[in-house]
């Protein structure tokens, strides 16, 4: 792995010289830019260096094993470095990988009841509260934007932010066509149904990420509707923003005032255009979503929510979980966890680092 990683030292030592030349402090933005770089090198500099270290260990504990007084300290020594050795070779690929822009972000998530009528819809509202305990559990906030919810409670439609470190890097992979094997309420018969919704996660942009001329944007109010409180159908709250050059609508009725649905609503607009700029950006990408999010059909699917089995089944990396309770409650992590893994693991494959 060595041969790969003799830029690092050199590059490092670079950047120190750099950020402390006058003409490179007065000019602030490239100042910035080179530290940046060095506070991102710095952790894969010091990795590399514990590396050279245990290597050269490794090669004197070896030389001792011809010392019959020293063998069996040596092969102790051996067992011990190789382990770690392991973990460090484990750690520096990591520290290799392009760092995501998007995975400190805060996320906006779009669940949609697909096929299976209202059962679909009750499903929806499953997912959407299994991802509010998931948010609780880390930490994060919940704040909604906007909801279109049948009779019986189900979402045909909703659209709300999760506020935390991090969001964004764990719950991306939750975009798709989620797939629940059930005996709906709505049954009277007793028979097991498939159903599905469909979610989507989009990085929170912000201004900077995104510029919006509000010359782009018309922006109606009207009546909010559905089931709620006193002030449903009393007051013009409702806010509905369309983007004119791209044709993207939001809307947004949650808050009893108009300026406070509004500015969800242009958060809501900046994660979609920001995400569309994203895949203009990298149509690997987009071609990606639009394979995992589908159309909501029962044959498309990254992950199945058994009830009568008791399983959860991630389908992109084969895993199978019996604790479909506490996963819907929450529990996400067993899952997630397995699927950064995955995905950290085709990237190191793709950079030639496995």
């Amino acid at each position: 792995m060595l041969d790969k990683l003799d830029w690092v030292h050199p590059r490092f030592e670079e950047l120190g010289v750099l950020l402390s030349e006058p003409d490179v402090v007065q000019d602030q933005e490239r100042w910035r830019a080179l530290m940046r770089e060095h506070s991102q090198l710095e952790p894969l500099d010091a990795a590399v260096r514990r590396y050279e270290a245990m290597l050269a260990g490794r090669e004197e504990a070896q030389a001792m094993l011809a010392d019959p007084d020293m063998e069996e300290m040596a092969r102790e020594e051996l067992d011990r470095l190789a382990r770690e050795i392991l973990d460090t070779e484990r750690e520096i690929q990591l520290l290799l990988l392009p760092k995501d822009p998007d995975a400190d972000k805060n996320v906006v998530m779009e669940i949609r009841g697909g096929a299976g009528g209202e059962e679909a819809a009750l499903f929806g509202t499953m997912l959407m509260r299994m991802y509010a305990r998931y948010a609780e559990r880390r930490g994060w906030r919940v704040e909604m934007m906007d909801a279109n919810m049948t009779e019986l409670g189900g979402v045909k439609e909703a659209v709300f932010s999760v506020v935390g470190a991090g969001a964004f890097s764990r719950l991306r992979y939750e975009s798709g066509v989620h797939r629940v094997q059930r005996i709906p309420v709505t049954e009277s018969n007793g028979k097991r149904q498939t159903s599905t919704a469909t979610v989507a996660v989009l990085p929170e942009a912000e201004e900077v990420d995104v510029k919006i001329d509000p010359n782009d944007l018309r922006i109606d109010v009207y009546r909010a509707s559905g089931h709620g409180g006193q002030y449903i159908n009393k007051t013009d709250s409702a806010v509905r923003i369309t983007h004119l050059p791209t044709g993207v609508v939001v809307t947004c009725q949650d808050e009893k005032s108009q300026l406070k649905n509004k500015e969800k609503a242009m958060r809501v607009l900046r994660a979609r255009l920001y995400e569309r700029l994203q895949s203009e950006k990298d149509e690997a990408y987009a071609a990606d979503r639009r394979a995992q999010v589908g159309t909501g059909d029962r044959s498309e699917r990254i992950r199945t929510y058994n009830f009568n089995e008791g399983r959860v089944t991630d389908h992109r990396i084969g895993k199978t979980i019996y604790s479909i309770d506490a996963f819907v409650d929450g529990e996400l992590d067993e899952i997630l966890d397995a699927l950064i893994f995955a995905d950290q693991q085709e990237q190191l494959r793709r950079m030639n680092l496995t």
